[in-house]
C-alpha cells in the first residue's frame, strides 16, 4: 500500500494488520459497556445526605474526563447543582464540604486525579469512586467510599460507556437527577439498531462512517458542537487524536461565532486542507439552528469544506451516544487509512515514561 486510497476498509487483513488490539471489537461493545455500567449503579449503595450536597465535582483526565464533560452537559437544564470538572492536580476553592466528589480513573493511577482527591479527602467531601483498577478500588473501599468498579479491559477512551454512564446512574440514584431509565434504554436499542450500518463488514459504498472517514483522509477535521453536543465534538476530536493518529480540534456554538468565524481567510492553503463537522440535533434551540445556518453560509464563502452530521433518537442522551458512537466508527476506518494502530498511544506512554523518572512526587 503506497497511498490511502489503496487501503481497502472491506478487507478483512487490513484491520488484521492494523488493529491486533481489536479496538473494533470494543466500538462495537459500547452499547453492552451503558447496559452493564447502569446495571451496576442499581447495585450501589450511596450513604449519603443528598440534601447537603450543594455541588458536584468529577474529578478525572482524558477519557474519564469526558464522560463527566458529557454528564455536565446534559444535566445542565435538569440538574438543581453545578457540576464540574476537574483535570489537573489542584481542587478549585469551591469545592469544600458540600461538594460531591467523584473521582474517576480507570487505572486507579491517574496521578492527576490522585492529588486533587488528596485534596478532596482532607477537606471532608464526601467522595464516590469509579475506576477498572481493582487495587485503587480496595483501598477506596477500605476508606468507607463507594466504589463503582467494573470490570472491562480496555483502553479508558474505550470504556466511555462506562465512565459516562456510572457517573449518570449515581446522580439518578442520588435524587440529583430525574430518572434516565426509559431514555437509556431507548439510546441502547437505537446505538445496536444504527451500527448495523457503521461495522467493517459492511462495504464501503453503503457505510457513512467509512465514507466520511475517506474524504477525512489526508485532511484536518475541525469539530463544531453546540450546547449538549459540545463535548461530543470534543470527544470526536480526541478519537481522531488517539484513534486515527490525526491532527483535529474542536469548537463550541456559539462562542465560535465571537472570534472563529473571522479566521476562516487565512492561510489561503488551509481553506482546502480543512474539513469542517458540524455536530447537529433538531433538539437544538431556534437561536442556535439559524447560527447553523450563518455559519455555514460562512464558511461556504470561504470555500471551506462541511460536513453536517444529525445525531438519532428522540431524547438528548440518544442523540449524544449515537454521535459518539458514529464518531467512533469513522476514527477507527481514519486510522485504517493512516495506516496507524488505533489502540497504541506511543507519545502518550512516553509521557508518563518521562514524568515516572522525575524524583519530586506529583503532589
Amino acid at each position: 500500500m503506497t497511498s490511502k486510497e489503496q487501503v481497502d476498509l472491506d478487507n478483512e487483513q487490513t484491520y488484521a494488520d492494523l488493529d491486533g488490539e481489536e479496538m473494533r471489537a470494543r466500538i462495537r461493545e459500547l452499547p453492552e459497556q451503558c447496559a452493564d455500567a447502569w446495571a451496576l449503579t442499581r447495585q450501589m449503595s450511596l450513604p449519603f445526605d443528598t440534601a447537603t450536597i450543594r455541588q458536584v465535582a468529577i474529578l478525572g483526565m482524558g477519557g474519564s474526563a469526558i464522560g463527566g464533560a458529557l454528564l455536565a452537559a446534559l444535566a445542565a437544564d435538569i440538574c438543581a447543582v453545578p457540576i464540574s470538572i476537574v483535570g489537573g492536580y489542584d481542587l478549585p476553592a469551591h469545592v469544600q464540604r458540600d461538594a460531591l466528589v467523584i473521582a474517576s480513573s480507570y487505572s486507579g493511577r491517574t496521578e492527576e486525579t490522585l492529588c486533587a482527591l488528596a485534596q478532596a479527602e482532607t477537606r471532608g467531601c464526601p467522595i464516590v469512586v469509579v475506576t477498572a483498577g481493582k487495587e485503587w478500588a480496595t483501598h477506596a473501599a477500605g476508606k468507607g467510599w463507594p466504589v463503582a468498579l467494573f470490570d472491562y479491559r480496555a483502553s479508558p477512551r474505550a470504556a466511555l460507556g462506562y465512565s459516562f454512564t456510572l457517573l449518570l446512574g449515581i446522580l439518578c440514584r442520588l435524587g440529583l437527577l430525574p430518572d434516565q431509565s426509559a431514555a437509556l434504554e431507548e439510546a441502547i436499542a437505537l446505538l445496536r439498531e444504527r451500527q448495523e450500518e457503521w461495522l467493517p463488514q459492511r462495504p464501503t459504498a453503503q457505510n457513512p462512517a467509512k465514507l466520511l472517514a475517506q474524504r477525512l483522509a489526508g485532511h484536518l477535521p475541525v469539530v463544531y458542537g453546540a450546547g449538549f453536543l459540545a463535548p461530543v465534538a470534543r470527544r470526536w476530536k480526541g478519537q481522531f487524536n488517539e484513534n486515527s493518529k490525526n491532527w483535529a480540534f474542536w469548537e463550541e456554538l456559539p462562542e465560535l461565532n465571537h472570534n472563529a468565524v473571522v479566521g476562516y481567510v487565512s492561510p489561503a492553503w488551509m481553506r482546502q486542507r480543512c474539513r469542517v463537522l458540524f455536530l447537529r440535533s433538531p433538539l437544538d434551540p431556534p437561536r442556535i439552528q439559524l447560527r447553523w445556518q450563518v455559519t455555514g453560509e460562512l464558511l461556504a464563502q470561504a470555500k471551506v469544506p462541511v460536513e453536517v452530521v444529525w445525531g438519532y433518537g428522540e431524547n438528548r442522551l440518544a442523540q449524544m451516544l449515537s454521535l459518539i458512537h458514529y464518531g467512533d466508527y469513522v476514527s477507527l476506518y481514519l486510522a485504517m487509512l493512516n495506516r496507524a494502530n488505533p489502540t497504541q498511544v506511543a507519545p502518550i506512554d512516553y509521557l508518563k515514561k518521562r514524568l515516572a523518572e522525575a524524583r519530586e512526587t506529583p503532589c
